[in-house]
């Protein structure tokens, strides 16, 4: 008898042994943008010389190069991973969507994955010309007239590209198409998460249009929150 308990006891750590080790549980990095300082009034915009777009505001649209909220909060910032990981994922096979609505762009940053299909598409009556602005990537225009089906696009290369519209001035966006799948935009309330990042050092760049980019070196623990605020200086 005592032999058949040894025996058992050395299958189980025997077995115990053999169980593949746990993967480490990943970590979540959160946080929030803000801007110190005064930052510019958000313009109306002049469409007088469209009046078909002045007839579908019933509000004048507003300029949007700098945008803030509660606690000087800074939104349309796209924080990211730039260095320290080896992101082999997929782009999405489900593409973004970039609307022209009211003679507006009504996303005016939008991040998506190199590879990823952007789906444009126009729900104005009358016709718009986008033409994003890239240098690492082939630029182009087209010609959307209205009524006319969404067309998609993707690109090879990270960049962040303007957007423009050739018939409408005014209208302005941005494009930022990342490798990695690691990012955020943040929005009114200026906070991103990033969550399911490996536990390891990286690279975290917060990017915006007007104030430029900052750049912070972490760790991210395992199975850890880990908490990185980003501020900008505006006209102090």
């Amino acid at each position: 008898m005592p032999a058949v308990k040894i025996l058992i006891a050395v299958l189980s750590i025997l077995a115990v042994r053999a169980l593949p080790a746990a993967r480490p549980s990943n970590g979540t990095i959160i946080g929030k943008v803000t801007l110190k300082g005064t930052s510019p009034k958000a313009q109306a915009i002049d469409m007088s010389k469209q009046p078909d777009c002045v007839k579908l505001n019933a509000k004048p649209q507003m300029t949007e190069q700098v945008l803030t909220g509660p606690g000087n909060s800074l939104e349309n910032v796209v924080v990211y991973v730039s260095g320290g990981e080896s992101d082999t994922s997929p782009a999405p096979s489900i593409p973004v969507t970039f609307d022209q609505r009211n003679c507006h762009y009504t996303t005016h940053v939008l991040a998506f994955r190199v590879g990823q299909e952007v789906n444009i598409s126009n729900s104005d009556p009358f016709s718009h010309n986008i033409h994003p602005l890239a240098t690492l990537n082939r630029e182009w225009n087209k010609m959307q007239p209205p009524g006319t089906p969404p067309f998609s696009y993707s690109y090879g290369n990270q960049e962040f590209i303007p957007v423009k519209c050739n018939i409408h001035s005014w209208m302005r966006a941005y494009f930022v198409v990342l490798r990695t799948s690691h990012f955020a935009v943040t929005g009114e309330d200026g906070q991103f998460e990033l969550p399911d990042l490996p536990p390891g050092r990286y690279t975290l760049t917060a990017w915006h249009e007007s104030y430029g980019t900052q750049s912070q070196q972490i760790t991210v623990g395992e199975g850890q929150p880990l908490t990185v605020d980003f501020v900008f200086k505006g006209n102090l």
